[in-house]
């Protein structure tokens, strides 16, 4: 009954097929050079991520400083600050947009 059942052939693997796997990987290989494709490695977008986050919060929080000194020092509490608040989610959101958007290669 062992016998009847499919499996692996006894004769080995062929030499043929392995020569052919190797080609092919050979010819994947000169076809991501050509096309010039990169792998992303695994960090890519984590490191991505970190930088959307600080330009985030770098610009929130300098735009709230710059406004809020200027509002002690000027005595217009808290115009300046709202204003220099928003400018700096308009800087801080452009920046952002600025990192994640790709150009398209030249060809």
């Amino acid at each position: 009954m062992a016998a009847e059942t499919p499996g692996q052939d006894p004769a080995g693997e062929d030499s043929r097929i392995a020569s052919l796997e190797e080609r092919i990987a050979q010819a994947e290989q000169v076809e991501k050079v050509r096309q010039g494709a990169t792998v992303q490695a695994a960090d890519d977008g984590s490191r991505l991520g970190n930088r959307v986050l600080a330009e985030l919060i770098g610009g929130l929080v300098g735009g709230a400083l710059i406004g809020w000194v200027l509002d002690r020092l000027l005595g217009t509490t808290p115009w300046l600050l709202l204003i220099f608040l928003g400018l700096g989610i308009v800087a801080a959101f452009r920046n952002i947009i600025r990192l994640t958007t790709t150009k398209p290669p030249k060809e």
